[in-house]
């Protein structure tokens, strides 16, 4: 399910929960750094922020496609051409899910929010000034380009021995460039496999990074797949049929 869907936020929730309890809460406050482009994974931590989860800060990190750090940072909520980088599952000028949290910042008030976005789509355009003080109290931002992104895989696997996928190393820096309090725990989410984006682990200098070990086999293994009509009725009884 894509990054809109409810249920997929609900389910990310959880991540949250289970994180900030493992490091003291809800007796104590946690950070969150989160590679953001649609925005649906933070929204979730936003999520379990609203339900109580006590967290003193979320980091929004970007890469060069950065609506989401242009706007908390410079009240820029413009569009611009998408830029194709290491990081592709972040390449994304339009954040759908920021709409979600625009709706709160702006007291629930619909009728603004799509005022706003239908300038956006329109012209380049600014938040009001409450709403971008409601949500700088909570959220901070970093943007992280290409070669930065290089050197943090290759700075973080020489300082702890992991290898990290170029999403994941635009949090890693972002956590580091944008964090608060030093005596907050900070959690920075991992969002992908490496071996996912092997050509940007090669980029960074390494010969590769292995699949894991349930997938060792994967290239070799038989491929299924079943054809069918293109028609929303037979994808619908083949699912109905197939599922578990």
């Amino acid at each position: 399910m894509n990054s809109i869907n409810w249920a997929r936020i609900m389910a990310q929730i959880v991540y949250y929960i289970a994180s900030g309890v493992a490091l003291g809460a809800p007796h104590r406050e946690v950070s969150f750094c989160v590679p953001s482009a649609n925005f649906g994974n933070v929204f979730a931590g936003y999520m379990a922020y609203k339900m109580g989860l006590p967290v003193k800060q979320f980091i929004i990190a970007t890469n060069a496609n950065d609506i989401l750090h242009r706007t908390l940072a410079a009240n820029d909520f413009s569009k611009k051409e998408l830029a194709a980088t290491l990081a592709p599952s972040m390449d994304i000028v339009v954040s759908s899910n920021f709409e979600r949290l625009l709706f709160d910042a702006y007291d629930r008030d619909g009728l603004a929010v799509a005022a706003l976005l239908e300038r956006f789509q329109q012209e380049p355009t600014a938040l009001a000034d409450a709403p971008l003080a409601k949500l700088r109290e909570k959220f901070s931002s970093h943007s992280v380009d290409d070669a930065t992104i290089l050197e943090v895989i290759r700075d973080a696997h020489k300082r702890t021995g992991e290898m990290l996928d170029p999403h994941t190393a635009t949090g890693y820096r972002a956590a580091e460039r944008a964090r608060a309090d030093q005596s907050t725990p900070m959690i920075t989410l991992a969002t992908a496999h490496p071996a996912k984006f092997a050509e940007a682990v090669v980029k960074a200098g390494f010969l590769g990074v292995p699949l894991p070990p349930h997938m060792e086999d994967l290239i070799e293994r038989e491929e299924r797949y079943t054809v069918l009509p293109a028609e929303l009725a037979a994808v619908q009884q083949f699912v109905v049929e197939n599922r578990r």
